[in-house]
């Protein structure tokens, strides 16, 4: 029997994350540990040689760990993100180009219709088109109970991870080319929903909902839609969550697996979902959860 050198409850860290605390949205820097996004482990093999993909929240965490992944496949690669995330955006930005592929950065907010429509005929300007559109901006609080979910942060929820997310697919959508993928990040919580997360749980079950219908009308044109659903994934959006020390000290150790993940654990299932590997893949949601069933 082959000895088994990669066991997967120790791959990264064991442990859960000391005390900290961000605002919103949070940072690369600010965050302990660092997050893993691939950039020292990732090794491309040409499965998205000449795509052109648009990223959402592409500074950091998840976004930044699959922007890593698609450049070093072959892609040029766009990614959006919030004018205060300028510091991470150069980062990841320069982490495409040192993969010798065109790197984008647009600032600005998905909430913002004109913004969030904007970037799609920019990015289809500065790369030659746009064939993988990547839906993975998001925004989470956590609340002490429901009588406490203030109305303002709600509509924050809301208008990021759906308004957003449409405004972007919708102005994308009539042009993109057949064989294009549409991901979306969706998340565990759509399935197993956390109470003190429930606006945000919320808008990730409909986004399963957008996804399951969306492919059954792109289909026809050759076109893919998917999600990826991560379970607890150690990124900037965590710290500033508003979690207490025992929240943060638990993170991730109710999976199967014992632990959190790291960005760069799903960047392997972004790649999958863009590339030619997942051609009959479409209308389905990959779950990256440690083990916690959907």
């Amino acid at each position: 029997m082959t000895e088994n050198t990669n066991d997967p409850r120790d791959a990264h860290r064991e442990e859960g994350f000391p005390a900290q605390e961000q605002d919103q949205p949070g940072h690369t820097a600010e965050t302990h540990p660092d997050p893993d996004h691939g950039e020292s482990s990732y090794v491309g093999h040409g499965r998205l040689e000449g795509r052109r993909a648009l990223i959402t929240g592409g500074d950091s965490g998840i976004g930044r760990a699959a922007a890593i992944a698609f450049a070093r496949e072959g892609a040029d690669v766009a990614i959006v993100h919030m004018p205060e995330e300028q510091a991470d955006a150069d980062d990841t930005v320069r982490l495409i180009r040192e993969a010798g592929r065109q790197g984008v950065s647009l600032a600005g907010d998905v909430r913002d219709e004109g913004f969030a429509t904007s970037i799609v005929s920019e990015t289809r300007r500065q790369l030659g088109g746009l064939d993988v559109l990547v839906l993975n901006a998001g925004y989470q609080h956590d609340i002490e109970g429901f009588d406490a979910l203030e109305t303002d942060k709600m509509r924050r929820v809301f208008a990021t991870n759906l308004e957003g997310m449409v405004y972007t697919a919708r102005a994308a959508y009539p042009e993109l080319p057949e064989g294009a993928s549409i991901i979306v990040t969706a998340s565990v919580q759509a399935y197993n929903p956390s109470p003190g997360l429930v606006d945000y749980a919320m808008t990730k079950a409909a986004q399963v909902a957008f996804v399951k219908a969306l492919a059954q009308e792109a289909g026809s044109r050759g076109i893919r839609v998917n999600a990826v659903a991560p379970g607890p994934i150690w990124t900037p959006l965590i710290p500033a969550t508003g979690w207490d020390e025992e929240r943060l000290a638990s993170f991730g150790q109710d999976t199967p697996l014992g632990r959190a993940g790291q960005p760069a654990e799903l960047a392997g299932a972004y790649v999958y979902l863009a590339s030619e590997e997942s051609s009959y893949t479409s209308g389905t949601v990959l779950a990256v959860t440690g083990g916690k069933p959907l």
